[in-house]
């Protein structure tokens, strides 16, 4: 189960298809995306593919010399603009392939517009999602509710990205979702329904077990996209931002322009792939390994090129050495970055209390942590109320509850109104009245055993002992002890074994730090496959909520009512 190879194949294939011959690549905005994150332009280069286009920009020259290969998502937009290019090609043939199921009615128009016969194929092939890392898939949908209900066009465009990475990966899963969750509910249903619907493209070679789809909701944990994060692509992401693979360098002081925005993919960067899951500490110290190696081959490339065979070695190791400065120029640059913000926004002392409030249960320390870190003037808006949101979730009905106190501090040290309310807006949309599950405090022996063990041990790194609430879930789910009365089947059927081949999609959107549970979860005979909605950091995560509408007590939207809970 390999979503990044699942596209690249795709997109291989598409490439082979249109055999030999100059050609151009015509897609849409999330098209672009999806081949843009598993394919580097250099690479299709190499195929004979020279130019890359959006079949919506106006300008297009004709070019009838080239090959028209269109990856593009059958949405009723795109299906208008390809019968108007059918009706005057710019090109000389067409391979037309849509990233998830067209409707017989749209093949019919393309087919009646195509008057001059330049149409050679029309595929499905379901790369209808952005394939973040080989075991982690995102939708790029920000905002998908509106308080507790589906947006209507957000369920759509989930169940399409859901069944094509279902498609791809060739699985016709059994489902079960989170029950508190209507939104949850909702997804498993529409998905059984394509499932049943399409039943000739689900109809894959039975393996001994069933894959599992799971769909959870965000709301059950609004703690992890609140917390600052220490690996290295959690953080980049976290502090940087990454929008497909693409992170922007522009605000950083000083820097150059072909430094502006780079790329971190860990299919064509070996640093990248590496390092991404190890802590900064660790980073800094590779960083530097990575430098020294880099410095001892130097001089050997600027030798003096005295005879053929030393000009012949040098153009020979020159691509390589050229890679290699590229890679070192930006890595530097990045973890510099990050040091520079850890630095100036005192992320050592924040993430120290931020671990405390979401993995101790001592309230007068951490109310007093808290109170010490706002009089502080290095910390910043954001994460001054990220504090008081994770002391809000953490002690929402602590009987000596500091919230007042604190929300009055914030409001002492200036700002702006809005992250003042969106504390409530925080709690409002994963407190303790929406949520399913117990995300604090464990219940039975065996939890309250190892929670024990862990406080004698000692923590290993004070500012990762947090873990996400869905790793905790897809360990139960592995042995077996995942409680049907909170996560039930959709439909009368049940697993009998452990499950082999795991979905598992967060309404609402994931992150990096539950993608790196997932990776150290997956091993010979568990496969796993972790995908979202969107992939946040804390600001898109409060993007999320305000879209929801959840926007604090001031609004009428804090009538919302609970959710059924868990019985």
């Amino acid at each position: 189960m390999n979503a990044v190879l699942a596209v690249r194949q795709y997109v291989s294939k598409m490439i082979e298809d249109s055999g030999p011959g100059m050609k151009v690549l015509l897609m849409d905005r999330e098209t672009t995306g999806a081949v843009s994150v598993v394919y580097t332009q250099s690479e299709i280069l190499q195929r004979e593919v020279y130019l890359f286009e959006r079949l919506d920009s106006p300008n297009r020259e004709p070019m009838k010399h080239l090959k028209a290969i269109c990856f593009l998502r059958p949405t009723k937009e795109n299906v208008e603009l390809l019968v108007q290019e059918l009706r005057r090609p710019k090109y000389s043939v067409y391979f037309i392939y849509f990233s998830n199921v067209i409707s017989k009615s749209d093949v019919k128009a393309l087919a009646e517009a195509d008057e001059q016969e330049v149409v050679a194929e029309v595929q499905e092939f379901y790369g209808d999602y952005i394939a973040v890392n080989p075991h982690v898939f995102s939708l790029n949908l920000l905002g998908c509710c509106r308080g507790r209900s589906w947006d209507p066009a957000q369920l759509t465009r989930t169940t399409q990205g859901l069944t094509a990475l279902l498609l791809s990966l060739k699985k016709c899963p059994m489902i079960r979702y989170q029950l508190s969750s209507e939104p949850a509910k909702r997804l498993a249903e529409c998905v059984k329904q394509v499932i049943t619907k399409e039943y000739e493209l689900f109809d894959f070679r039975r393996t001994e077990v069933p894959p599992l789809l799971l769909i959870l909701d965000r709301s059950d944990d609004a703690i992890t996209p609140l917390l600052n994060q220490w690996t290295y692509q959690a953080m980049v992401h976290e502090l940087l931002g990454i929008n497909n693979n693409r992170i922007d360098l522009s605000r950083v002081p000083g820097i150059s322009k072909d430094l502006r925005e780079v790329v971190l993919s860990a299919e064509n960067d070996e640093f990248y792939a590496n390092n991404m899951y190890l802590n900064f500490a660790e980073i800094g110290t590779n960083i530097k390994n990575l430098m020294e190696d880099f410095q001892r081959r130097k001089p050997k490339e600027q030798q003096k090129l005295e005879s053929i065979a030393d000009m012949k070695a040098f153009v020979e190791n020159y691509p390589q050495f050229k890679k290699m400065s590229g890679t070192v120029s930006k890595h530097v640059t990045v973890v510099g970055e990050l040091s520079r913000l850890v630095a100036e926004r005192n992320l050592l002392e924040v993430s120290e209390v931020e671990q405390e409030l979401a993995c101790q249960s001592d309230h007068s320390s951490a109310l007093q942590s808290v109170r010490r870190l706002l009089q502080s003037p290095r910390l910043s808006e954001l994460d001054a109320a990220r504090l008081v949101m994770l002391y809000a979730l953490r002690y929402e009905r602590h009987a000596s509850s500091g919230l007042p106190a604190l929300l009055e501090e914030l409001r002492g040290r200036g700002g702006s109104d809005r992250y003042r309310k969106l504390v409530s807006a925080v709690v409002e949309y994963g407190g303790k009245r929406v949520r399913g599950s117990d995300l604090f405090s464990p219940k039975d022996a065996v939890a309250i055993t190892k929670q024990f063990l862990k406080g004698l041990k000692g923590i290993e790194n004070v500012y990762t002992q947090h873990q996400p609430l869905l790793q905790e879930t897809l360990d139960q789910l592995i042995k077996g002890k995942l409680k049907d009365s909170q996560y039930p089947y959709l439909g009368p059927n049940t697993l009998r074994d452990r499950p082999q081949d795991i979905i598992v999609f967060l309404i609402g959107g994931a992150t990096y730090e539950e993608a790196l549970a997932v990776f150290n979860l997956n091993r010979p005979g568990v496969r796993i496959v972790l995908g979202g909605t969107t992939i946040h950091n804390t600001r898109s995560f409060l993007e999320e909520v305000t879209a929801a509408g959840f926007r604090g007590r001031s609004t009428e939207s804090s009538q919302i009512p609970p959710r059924s809970s868990r019985r």
